[in-house]
């Protein structure tokens, strides 16, 4: 029997507001434990929390982003289940009037379009960190985390397939740094997922019982649990035995998942509205003026690339798939670099030295106006493009010096004297003779045998047209 997958994410976003949810702690990743708490975000006896505006804020902006409605009024409720890293002993959260509500995002995959229902994004407080000794007899507790703020981001069981979940998480994730609201650094823990799978057999209209994994820490580790999942559920239903509806911890090192508990109803939660916090009360005045500060999302930047700036849709999607990267292209076009110069430098050999230095865009050392003068300095003659390459990797190394200083100091200017060019090509010529031969047998190939000899020559520092030129005219005669 075939069976389809179908599964629902849970997807929590730590907020980029300067303070926490409730309180006035600093919102900062790290730091010494127990360092970033409070009376009021450690849960102590008393003390009374107050919501964070920018909080509600921010998830507005990221429902309007997500092309969802938002609700008027609304409150917090507390969700009583047991965190031992919230002393509370329960979580403030949001359980029937979330902030946003029936949205979607459309994601596109070869040849056709997914459209992921958003069911709701709501707010709440993050959990402290749990510290285990490595010999099992203790646990220390890091409250730094506690009431950091949350949104949560809940979708319709529309995706049917591991790749499908990943280009969701992606284009989440992009569209959420592109509104400022989170950073979303997976490393940091400020962008989790939750996984919620079932399979049934193709064509059923009916859900299969579906399990829910935890402790997913990266886009490709979700991917894995996926599969994995999909796998033992099938396995179970081929063998005549039933899915059960439960919990699973997902460890990525043993590709493996492992019951945690049988899954909880909202029932289970025991939620009811927060006695302490008031009503949510959001005006359409309010939603306005959010509205008014959305960026051009990443969709909107791929079809303007394309339109205005004649960009073939790879490239266009490429660049739009980071907010850096596309930041990155537009500042150096600001700069005076050409759309097609900035875009290929910015495919090519920057993502590739990203990439191996596995840095994320984010934090490159320099800015467009800084491969604007690159891309200048190629135009003028001053260097060649294979000089280029070279410069390009001090700049990363040498954030403090601007391309024009390395190229100065590192003595990587452009040999475009026709004389002294001409006296190596001919040197070249002389010392080959079976190329130059072979060259005048039809062979075309021996002239790229001979242009990289006499760039050799040069140390890689001739105009390679010249060289070209001087070449043809020389082998010619």
């Amino acid at each position: 029997m075939n069976y389809e997958t179908v599964i629902g994410l849970e997807v929590h976003s730590e907020l980029a507001t300067a303070s926490k949810a409730f309180c006035s702690c600093e919102n900062k990743f790290g730091g010494e434990p127990n360092t970033h708490c409070c009376p009021v975000c450690s849960g102590m006896p008393g003390v009374l929390p107050v919501l964070n505006k920018k909080v509600v804020e921010f998830c507005i902006k990221a429902g309007l982003a997500t092309n969802c409605s938002i609700t008027r009024y609304g409150k917090q409720d507390r969700k009583n289940y047991f965190y031992p890293d919230l002393p509370k002993a329960y979580q403030i959260s949001q359980y029937d009037l979330p902030i946003c509500h029936s949205g979607y995002i459309d994601i596109k995959m070869d040849g056709y379009t997914r459209r992921v229902r958003i069911t709701r994004i709501h707010i709440e407080e993050d959990a402290g960190k749990l510290v285990h000794s490595e010999f099992g007899s203790s646990t220390l507790v890091d409250y730094n985390r506690c009431g950091v703020p949350l949104i949560e981001i809940v979708t319709e069981p529309d995706i049917r397939s591991s790749a499908e979940a990943y280009v969701f998480l992606e284009t989440l994730r992009n569209i959420l740094m592109y509104i400022e609201v989170s950073d979303c650094k997976m490393q940091e823990g400020s962008l989790r997922c939750d996984v919620n799978l079932s399979v049934r057999p193709e064509g059923s209209a009916e859900y299969g019982t579906r399990c829910e994994m935890k402790n997913v820490n990266s886009f490709s580790a979700a991917v894995r649990a996926m599969d994995y999942e999909r796998v033992r559920q099938i396995e179970l239903l081929s063998s005549g035995e039933e899915v059960s509806q439960e919990t699973r911890r997902w460890d990525d090192e043993k590709g493996m998942s492992a019951l945690m508990r049988t899954k909880e109803d909202a029932q289970d939660y025991r939620y009811f509205p927060d006695p302490d916090l008031c009503a949510i009360v959001i005006d359409d005045e309010w939603v306005e003026s959010i509205r008014s500060t959305l960026p051009e999302l990443p969709e909107q930047k791929k079809e303007r690339y394309m339109g205005e700036l004649s960009l073939s849709e790879y490239d266009a999607e490429f660049i739009c798939a980071k907010k850096a990267l596309a930041a990155l292209f537009d500042d150096a076009r600001a700069a005076g670099a050409s759309a097609k110069a900035a875009a290929n430098w910015i495919m090519s050999d920057i993502s590739k030295i990203l990439n191996d230095s596995e840095t994320e865009p984010e934090d490159s050392p320099f800015g467009g106006k800084e491969l604007a003068e690159l891309i200048s300095l190629i135009d003028k003659g001053t260097i060649s493009g294979s000089i280029a390459k070279k410069v390009l990797k001090k700049m990363f190394d040498n954030p403090q010096k601007s391309p024009a200083q390395i190229v100065e100091e590192s003595g990587m200017v452009q040999i475009s004297d026709e004389g002294a060019i001409r006296e190596i090509v001919l040197k070249v010529l002389n010392d080959n003779p079976k190329s130059v031969e072979d060259y005048k047998n039809g062979k075309k190939a021996a002239m790229g045998f001979l242009v990289g000899q006499t760039m050799r020559a040069l140390r890689g520092q001739g105009n390679p047209q010249l060289i070209n030129k001087l070449l043809s005219e020389e082998l010619d005669k």
